[in-house]
């Protein structure tokens, strides 16, 4: 027992100064902590995310800002009803529905120029009804696809240049989202559903453009924008796209559509933001459209030429009005002119600012291998008048009337169609 009591003074002494260091180091410890805390406190909200500290040793959430950043994603549903009189074609009335999804990605950079990814998935049921007209009424038809399809599909490089840059974009492409463009008609889901009036007719209703069946082909484009001053540009672009079997991919750039353009887009009258395009094309596989089969269908395919302008000019801050010509140089085609012009009035003059009111005109002038052929007399009129009603963020819904005159050439009778569109958008 002697023995044993120096051993037990000893490991005691020996515990206490232990948890006297122990303790020490805990109350440094607290201290660090205390200034740490302290520093937080004293700091501005918006310095938090820059803090050394965090960057050090990323949190999940700080991962996932990460890798979601540069992506945005635009989906809407809508669904469209209407009803035509003064045609014996059925349907006279009908419903259909559409679905888009569009995403775009960061697509990495070379040296200084950077990519971006686009992809646009869309569904669709319905067909529309029949107007017996040049142009379809309903524009925002898809046919029987209730399942999505890849609409687009492409890969973006922009290449700066000093106070100008190029674009290369090569992928499977929505041509009219490039060329032709207008800011005030060219989205049937937002204003007129008139084909007409929502691109160059003879691209669009005449076929010229000559694209796969879901509205895009394998293609590619290349754009050079110069740049004025702060607020006015020019841009050339020049795109080429597959058409007939090569818009489904096979043998993509045999005999191809090919485009160019020249745009000016900036301050016009009155320091009001104005756009101005012109452009020319080349179909090298169009479709003889007077020639037919005993069912409708071409019989021959040749090449067809024509050039075009799209306008769209601010005349006040809540006016834009619109126009927009085409002119057949070469090919047999059903009208061979077309011209439209309209305009769009914001609705804060009436106190609904995010309401708008639209009135489009369109005339079609049918060629004179079809006045030859017997098949019209007369050139077809297109009047249509919408109104979109802005009921909260994301719902929209767009009462119109459409009137006809002379559908397809002809001495039949007018048509007028009657159409409600509700948009649902995120």
């Amino acid at each position: 027992m002697r023995k044993l009591l120096p051993i037990m003074m000893t490991l005691a002494c020996a515990n206490a100064v232990r948890a006297d260091s122990e303790i020490d180091q805990l109350r440094t410890e607290i201290n660090r902590l205390q200034q740490r805390l302290t520093q937080l406190e004293n700091r501005r909200p918006g310095e938090l995310q820059d803090d050394p500290a965090r960057d050090e040793s990323p949190s999940s959430i700080k991962k996932l800002e990460q890798a979601i950043e540069g992506i945005t994603v635009d989906a809407s549903f809508m669904a469209v009803g209407q009803k035509a009189e003064g045609i014996l074609l059925n349907p006279q009335s009908q419903l259909n529905t559409r679905f888009d999804l569009e995403i775009e990605l960061p697509g990495g950079s070379i040296g200084n120029s950077t990519g971006k990814v686009f992809l646009h998935l869309r569904a669709g049921d319905g067909d529309g009804v029949n107007n017996g007209a040049f142009a379809t009424s309903n524009t925002t038809v898809f046919g029987n696809n209730p399942q999505p399809v890849i609409m687009q599909a492409w890969y973006q490089l922009d290449v700066p240049l000093s106070k100008h840059h190029a674009e290369f974009t090569l992928g499977k492409i929505d041509p009219f989202g490039f060329f032709d463009g207008n800011t005030v008609v060219d989205d049937e889901s937002e204003g007129f559903l008139n084909l007409a009036l929502v691109h160059n007719p003879l691209l669009d209703a005449g076929g010229d453009i000559g694209v796969g069946q879901h509205g895009s082909s394998p293609g590619m484009r290349l754009a050079y924008a110069h740049s004025l001053n702060e607020s006015n540009q020019v841009t050339a672009s020049a795109g080429i796209f597959g058409v007939q079997e090569g818009a489904d991919y096979n043998g993509s750039f045999y005999r191809p559509f090919s485009i160019i353009q020249l745009e000016y887009a900036g301050n016009v009258i009155g320091g009001l933001d104005g756009n101005y395009r012109i452009y020319g094309w080349n179909n090298a596989q169009a479709n003889d459209q007077i020639n037919l089969d005993v069912d409708g269908n071409p019989i021959n395919r040749e090449r067809h030429r024509g050039w075009g302008i799209s306008i769209d000019q601010l005349i006040t801050q809540d006016i834009t009005l619109f126009a927009r010509y085409g002119h057949s140089t070469a090919g047999l085609v059903n009208f061979d002119r077309a011209f439209t012009f309209g305009g769009q009035i914001n609705g804060v003059i009436w106190g609904r600012e995010n309401d708008r009111i639209g009135l489009g005109y369109g005339q079609l002038h049918a060629s004179s291998e079809l006045r030859n052929a017997g098949l019209a007399t007369e050139n077809e009129k297109i009047n249509e008048l919408f109104y979109a009603l802005q009921l909260n963020e994301h719902i929209q819904l767009t009462p119109s009337i459409q009137y006809l005159i002379n559908p397809s050439g002809s001495n039949n009778a007018d048509v007028t169609i009657y159409s409600l569109r509700a948009k649902f958008s995120l």
